[in-house]
């Protein structure tokens, strides 16, 4: 039995009824999580962030909030609470660190705290926001990012009206600056020039620094043009660490011989996912540890000087082993299916790990993991233990090519064998993503919230997606929309083939790659689907390379050419090529400050289809918003509007677009 969908937001209350309830709109956008974990040397001690949404329509509009606390045992104790903002937490000894902008501080600084308690007490500040840091063994030095001082004249020639950008040209470097807190001036000294510095580490044994460095700061040359290389204190080069592609995390082992590197396979290589260590006793020589590992490599953590314990993904699960230097053989040490780990800290020489995960019933909370055992740290929402929870599996499907797929199905809260029901299928971005069996709700995937509404959701992994290693991942290049957007359609026939599905009744979203797939769902595809919302997505692929900030990356992971080796090909690729074949009712939403995939792209495909006229069609735009919605009001609209558009056409039998007024106004 369908129900009803209700935009009236229910809220929470302190007395939570013992039976099983529904989950509003506003929960599924709220809910709280823990959002980074740190372990002390001594194994035991941990503290982690825990990250509280604002409250729509009472608060302000901004980011989240966030409190840190630590915890020794059973006993947790609230170090940072209420409306603050911080981050890059971090242990040295019985310390705390932490980045924070506080009282009269006009840039984030670096602050401390003993873990007995106390004020927190500032001990780096700079010209400009400090970005990262790091802290020598020994607590002498801090090493951190950040840019040179702000050109004055630069903000007084705007009130002048002198504001003239110079596109990609007016670089302003992140550098790497050094500190020696033992002096009685703490003046931090610039350490690198003429480049991007994206992340600093202290080699431990020397005096090195650990730098990834870009040729300049535009983020495709982040992505793609990156490199892990030692600098002396003074600045100067004195080795680097040979690779191509994209770059990940990179850790030394405790006694600064072994560098693990999370990277690419080469340079054509759409994720960092596979696990590379250098020794540099041995010239730095580089080898590949895992090569033939079916999954992603997400994490690393030194255990010992000769163990490392590394997070991988593989297929719609997650794995935590051991890695000995020895004979570079891993074992378990959690097993897939447990959870789905998205992180992972260790401390030199301790048994514990922490383990950041989540899982179908709750988002990303705290764990210990001590000899194969999962003990729970953390219950950040409590009140979920009362929600209804639907049905959630795995399943695997075969395209028509014969290619095995995999996907993550969530029936109705009531599902009843042998009834068919309307789907939404939530259509991943990247490609170079991919979806785990754990907690899927998201303001674009209100998982909980659709099935009690009796929507089924798919969640598939086409071929492209990362997760099922690196000849997998490449699936998808060189064919824009082709088989990779048909193993969508083959997943929709399997489902209807299962019985689950009623195959007039499904419905496409997703946001960048996967508000891709919904435009080409809505337009070449569009009699497969009845409802479909577009955010942030392509649908030009042509004026899309000339608008993105990544056209380095596109080229190189995805397209493998250039729209002017093939420009037919390109537009026939494109959603608005097939505008006019479109019978697929579309909402189209999108920041206006997104420079991934420039809101030009939905007003192009809104414009098409609404001078076409043979199909409902509706642009929002969310001012201050980039390639995602970050904040909560901002995110609660996103997730009404698409619940009520999928609701109207998949269900009602709409055939106008409903009205485009929300009751906001109406929960002030």
């Amino acid at each position: 039995m369908l129900r009803r969908l209700s935009l009236v937001l229910l809220t929470a209350t302190l007395a939570l009824p013992a039976m099983a309830r529904d989950i509003s709109l506003t929960e599924t956008i709220t809910v709280r999580s823990v959002n980074s974990a740190v372990l002390a040397a001594d194994g035991q001690l941990a503290a982690y962030t825990q990250v509280t949404p604002r409250t729509p329509y009472k608060d302000d509009d901004g980011g989240s909030y966030q409190a840190l606390y630590t915890v020794l045992g059973d006993t947790k104790v609230p170090f940072i609470t209420g409306k603050e903002s911080f981050s890059q937490v971090s242990f040295h000894g019985q310390t705390l660190y932490f980045l924070a902008k506080r009282g009269d501080d006009k840039h984030t600084s670096l602050y401390r705290m003993a873990t007995t308690g106390g004020e927190a007490q500032k001990v780096v500040s700079h010209v400009n926001n400090i970005y990262s840091y790091s802290i020598s063994a020994d607590g002498r030095y801090v090493a951190f990012r950040a840019q040179t001082k702000a050109d004055e004249n630069k903000s007084k020639l705007a009130k002048k009206g002198f504001r003239a950008e110079i596109y990609e040209e007016q670089h302003v470097f992140t550098h790497a600056w050094l500190v020696d807190t033992q002096v009685d001036t703490v003046e931090p000294v610039q350490v690198t020039d003429n480049q991007q510095v994206l992340s600093v580490a202290f080699r431990p044994g020397s005096e090195q620094l650990l730098v990834r460095t870009a040729p300049t700061a535009l983020v495709d040359d982040n992505y793609m043009s990156s490199q892990y290389q030692l600098i002396d204190y003074a600045g100067k080069p004195v080795s680097t660490f040979a690779s191509e592609g994209k770059l990940g995390k990179a850790e030394f082992s405790p006694d600064g011989r072994y560098l693990a590197v999370i990277a690419a396979a080469d340079y054509n290589d759409p994720a960092s996912g596979r696990l590379y260590v250098y020794d540099t006793s041995k010239n730095n020589e580089r080898k590949d540890v895992l090569p033939d590992y079916q999954g992603h490599v997400q994490d690393i953590a030194w255990r010992k000087n000769d163990e490392l314990i590394w997070l991988g993904h593989r297929g719609t699960q997650s794995e935590v082993q051991a890695l000995t230097m020895q004979w570079f053989e891993s074992r378990t040490l959690l097993e897939p299916g447990k959870l789905i780990a998205v992180d992972i800290e260790a401390a030199p020489g301790q048994n514990d790990i922490l383990v950041r995960a989540h899982s179908a019933e709750h988002p990303t909370e705290l764990f210990r993991l001590s000899n194969q055992q999962l003990q729970r740290v953390t219950d950040s929402n409590p009140w979920l233990a009362d929600i209804t929870q639907p049905r959630q599996e795995t399943i695997t499907y075969k395209a028509r090519d014969g290619l095995e797929l995999e996907g993550i199905v969530v029936y109705p809260t009531d599902y009843n064998k042998g009834t068919k029901y309307p789907l939404i299928m939530v259509v991943h971005g990247g490609p170079e993503a991919h979806y785990s069996d754990g907690w899927l709700d998201r303001y674009g995937s209100p998982v909980k919230y659709a099935a009690q509404q009796g929507f089924a959701l798919f969640f598939p992994n086409y071929r492209g997606s990362t997760g099922r290693g690196v000849e997998f991942s490449k699936l998808g290049q060189n064919d824009y929309a082709g088989k990779e957007f048909d193993d969508l359609v083959d997943g929709k026939n399997h489902l209807v083939e299962m019985g689950l599905v009623d195959a007039k009744k499904v419905g496409i979203t997703g946001g960048s790659y996967g508000g891709f797939a919904s435009a080409w769902g809505a337009t070449a595809q569009t009699e497969h689907f009845a409802a479909s919302v577009m955010f942030v997505g392509i649908s030009d692929n042509i004026s899309k390379f000339g608008t993105t900030d990544i056209a380095k990356e596109m080229h190189a992971v995805h397209a493998r050419s250039y729209p002017w080796e093939k420009w037919q090909w390109y537009l026939e690729r494109s959603p608005i090529y097939h505008a006019e074949k479109a019978r697929t009712p579309i909402l189209i939403m999108h920041g206006k400050e997104d420079t991934r995939v420039h809101p030009s792209q939905s007003m192009e495909l809104y414009r098409y289809l609404k001078t076409h006229g043979k199909v409902p069609v509706r642009l929002v735009l969310y001012p201050g918003e980039g390639h995602g919605n970050r904040r909560v009001a901002a995110q609660l609209d996103y997730s009404m509007r698409l619940m009520r558009w999928m609701q109207h056409f998949l269900v009602d039998g709409g055939k106008e677009a409903p009205a485009h007024e929300l009751p906001h106004a109406d929960n002030l």
